[in-house]
């Protein structure tokens, strides 16, 4: 079986020039893929205890279900300003040129859960540290963050580990 970098697709100058997209849809459409995926994603933890799984809008949202549905436990969404439907509370984070903001529903954490924080890649980590902060707000605990891709050379690792989070990702690639 190819490796799980290997199964992801590169697309040119997508959504602006100069970006390298990485396409991780090929690989979730290979079934033993996306197992051997889920399966490295959540390894790392075992013997951990996790209460939830966080995802992050959106491709967060088909690994963290899909992890959540293996461990058993409950999964919750962190997306975009105004698309949840019940109470919430927002947590601004840096664009490269703005400002954009996460929400959570406000009964999502519980004070001492464990959460695994999950999304498909990892760049600067802006959008991971709002998750962060999200749920530490409600006292939860990130006991790691599983992602796919990084990108090093945008630093996201660095500052989820400068915040105490371990990280896993499964593959890296250079370049934005």
């Amino acid at each position: 079986m190819q490796g799980i970098k290997d199964k992801i697709r590169t697309i040119p100058d997508y959504p602006k020039p100069g970006i390298m997209f990485r396409d991780i849809t090929t690989l979730l459409q290979d079934a033993r893929g996306f197992r051997k995926t889920i399966d490295e994603m959540v390894q790392p933890f075992a013997g951990t205890r996790i209460d939830k799984v966080v995802g992050i809008e959106a491709r967060g949202f088909i690994l963290g279900g899909a992890i959540a549905h293996q461990l058993s436990i409950g999964f919750v969404p962190v997306r975009k300003r105004g698309k949840l439907p019940f109470q919430t509370k927002a947590q601004e984070y840096q664009l490269e040129y703005g400002t954009d903001s996460m929400e959570i529903h406000v009964d999502a954490i519980t004070k001492g859960e464990n959460i695994l924080l999950v999304d498909d890649l990892i760049a600067t980590g802006g959008t991971a540290e709002a998750a962060i902060k999200l749920i530490r707000h409600y006292e939860g605990t990130v006991i790691g963050g599983s992602f796919i891709v990084d990108l090093p050379e945008l630093g996201g690792r660095k500052r989820l580990e400068a915040l105490g989070v371990k990280v896993l990702a499964l593959c890296e690639f250079d370049g934005h």
